[in-house]
């Protein structure tokens, strides 16, 4: 029996380059393929894409159940909110009654994020922490965060496995990390952290360094980043049961670099463009700070400190694995991020909303 399958967050960089990209991507068969829209014009671009598109109100349990049972979805590739964890548990419950309605297996992918295997979130950063390791569970259960409201989002990694496992749903946290390059889906064609660089630059009149020592972080380009998902997809679609539920992590990262090359690289591109006054890099006072936690929009409810630090810095040490056992080959190595600077910013700077 083949797969109905739904694709939230088409409207976003990484879930409109994953949507851009199933048509070509040699799949096994499926049935449909569902995306999640909220406005008429969304509907009719994921059309583009093969797609049939469905408004429901995710926050609400029995709209969401009503959707997933009416068009028997078993797949869903959750591409929202890695912070809460209320619409991911709507879903693994509908996607049990199917799978008690089909007697076939059901699957919900969570996209997580790296930030929550690093430094801000207590993980360990003393050495390389894998994907694969056998204890990643029982050390996100164990972790305290540093920036309290990072606390959130481990929890929801946690009840996600919690909940299908008690559900009888297989699930898969997918963790993309400091992600680059142009998406090619139809909405937002950039990416988070590099815009978060160039951001608070444009402000600053400079770049700052907002870390102490020098610490490194996993990339990824947004076409890497895209394979896995479709990898991850395959493997579920040809039933050759992939890695799920504890053993279901999958980071999508070719490797790390350190936070300081990557801000002197970005700062040679926007001072090449006149956006700051030259290509140092200067380390960021507490008065900086507090002008760059304004630059990205510091919510009120958190310290400055915080949110610059998480926005732009910290340590990770998550170590891609799993992807390479399901046959995963990234394109790019990690250093391009490094190389490819210049066009990164330049394609930041067209897209940018201020």
């Amino acid at each position: 029996m083949s797969h109905d399958i739904l694709i939230t967050g088409g409207s976003g960089y990484l879930g409109g380059t994953l949507l851009a990209r199933m048509g070509t991507a040699g799949l096994p068969p499926y049935d449909k393929l569902y995306a999640l829209v909220r406005t008429d014009e969304q509907a009719t671009a994921v059309r583009q894409y093969g797609a049939e598109p469905l408004t429901i109100n995710i926050q609400d349990e029995a709209a969401v159940r009503d959707a997933v049972l009416h068009h028997g979805i078993s797949v869903v590739f959750y591409l929202v909110d890695p912070f809460f964890s209320t619409a991911q548990v709507h879903f693994i419950k509908a996607l049990a009654e199917v799978k008690q309605t089909t007697g076939r297996d059901v699957h919900f992918l969570h996209t997580s994020g790296a930030k929550i295997f690093s430094s801000h979130a207590g993980a360990p950063i003393d050495r390389p922490l894998l994907d694969n390791d056998p204890q990643l569970y029982d050390i996100q259960k164990s972790q305290k965060a540093a920036i309290g409201f990072m606390q959130t989002p481990v929890e929801t990694n946690n009840i996600v496995i919690e909940e299908s496992k008690r559900h009888g749903v297989r699930s898969y946290i997918f963790v993309p990390c400091i992600v680059y390059g142009k998406g090619e889906g139809f909405g937002n064609p950039i990416s988070i952290q590099t815009v978060a660089i160039v951001r608070a630059a444009k402000t600053m009149k400079r770049v700052y360094n907002v870390n102490v020592g020098v610490p490194t972080w996993p990339v990824c380009h947004i076409i890497d980043n895209t394979t896995l998902y479709i990898e991850l997809l395959r493997k579920i679609l040809s039933g050759d049961n992939p890695g799920y539920g504890k053993n279901g992590y999958y980071l999508a990262s070719s490797g790390s670099v350190s936070w300081n090359d990557l801000y002197a690289a970005m700062a040679t591109a926007l001072a090449k463009r006149n956006v700051i006054e030259d290509d140092s890099v200067v380390a960021a006072s507490d008065e900086n700070i507090e002008e760059m936690a304004k630059a990205l929009k510091c919510p009120q409810q958190f310290l400055p400190k915080e949110w610059v630090k998480m926005s732009i810095g910290g340590k990770c040490t998550f170590t891609a694995q799993r992807g390479y056992e399901l046959g995963w080959k990234p394109q790019y190595a990690p250093n391009h991020i490094i190389e490819d600077a210049d066009a990164e910013v330049e394609l930041i700077l067209q897209h940018l909303k201020d």
